[in-house]
């Protein structure tokens, strides 16, 4: 099992390198746009029409990209105020159902942006701003995503279950 986690954890890796990639080319993209608005480098080209729409795209992406790498880092948001004051044992607890919950929500997330995904790729529904694209491209992520931080929270189940009787140390608020 663990030999599967860090293969896992290889993986989730390589989302998040994939998605600094992204952010890479998206500012390289915006900075095109801006000097092409402001120069005259190539007549008849006055920035890149598209670059705001594919700039929200990317931005999304990015979101569902590294949202599983961060909750294995354990850099989600997270108020542990409550679980550092009672007892240990109690915190643990809470840590279970909180973990639990959020693998009900994910597996839910997962669920709904699959259905939506596949409904639009059965319509041939269209997203129609400046680019022409099939919607179930942008929803595609979603479920993903969903799945991935339900196979993490699981991971994360299993470290709390195999790991001291108290609330997570990581991603702490305050030492």
């Amino acid at each position: 099992m663990e030999a599967l986690s860090q293969s896992y954890g290889k993986l989730l890796n390589g989302l998040a390198l994939a998605a600094c990639a992204i952010l890479l080319l998206m500012t390289l993209m915006i900075c095109a746009d801006v000097l092409l608005r402001n120069v005259r480098l190539i007549p008849g080209v006055d920035g890149l029409a598209w670059s705001n729409e594919v700039s929200e795209a990317t931005l999304y992406l990015i979101t569902m990209l590294t949202a599983p790498w961060l909750l294995r880092q354990g850099r989600h948001i997270r108020v542990d105020v409550v679980l550092r004051i009672i007892p240990k044992k109690l915190g643990w607890y809470c840590e279970w159902a909180s973990d639990s919950l959020a693998l009900v929500c994910c597996r839910a997330m997962a669920v709904y942006g699959a259905r939506a995904t596949l409904a639009s790729w059965k319509a041939g529904s269209m997203s129609v701003k400046t680019l022409v694209t099939p919607e179930w491209c942008l929803l595609a992520p979603l479920p993903v995503a969903f799945v991935l931080l339900a196979i993490e929270m699981l991971f994360r189940m299993r470290r709390l279950r195999l790991g001291e009787r108290a609330p997570r140390d990581d991603a702490v608020s305050a030492d």
